[in-house]
């Protein structure tokens, strides 16, 4: 078993070595724009004047950012009485991670909610439970702890107000909301 870890790194150290092989450059090479607004063609080291015009479009990364924060789901609902983070709810964090991981500056409140049935310390305590599944599973696919805070709101910011299942089970959930 160890020889053929032996000779597949071996194998790939080969291929590395081989794909760092050196290419001679062509005199006849297209020129290269400087900053000065000469061209230089590799190879000769001569410069010609010239007033070239990068073809370079610039890319706007806050808005790039900003787009991609749009698209993201960002509420995960939980069973009654549970804070266990549903299969069904991974892309959800998965995404999230992602956006977090890109870019490490960006900051998330996980809000935890619940619904209206049961005492208001217990949904205090199982809105706070729900919020750091969520942000435990942000951590594990990326994100740093410092870019999350977990917060429990409990029973009191509903998100629909009934006394009814549909209604509790859209108030029994965790909100990614950025900063």
């Amino acid at each position: 078993m160890n020889t053929s870890k032996a000779a597949l790194l071996a194998l790939m150290l080969g291929g590395a070595l081989a794909g760092c092989s050196s290419t001679k450059l062509d005199a006849d090479a297209t020129p290269v724009e400087t900053r000065t607004g000469t061209s230089v063609t590799p190879g000769t080291g001569g410069t010609t004047s010239g007033t070239a015009q990068s073809q370079v479009t610039p890319v706007d990364l806050a808005a790039q950012n900003a787009a991609m924060l749009s698209g993201l789901p960002r509420t995960v609902f939980f069973d009654y009485d549970s804070f266990v983070v549903k299969d069904d709810y991974r892309n959800v964090v998965e995404a999230n991670a992602k956006a977090l991981s890109a870019d490490r500056k960006r900051h998330v409140s996980v809000e935890g909610h619940t619904d209206d049935r049961g005492g208001s310390e217990y949904n205090l305590a199982l809105g706070q439970k729900r919020a750091e599944a969520v942000a435990k599973s942000l951590t594990l696919l990326g994100a740093t702890e410092s870019q999350i805070e977990a917060v429990s709101f409990g029973k009191e910011r509903p998100a629909v107000q009934g006394e009814n299942e549909a209604a509790w089970a859209k108030n029994r959930r965790a909100e990614l909301n950025y900063r």
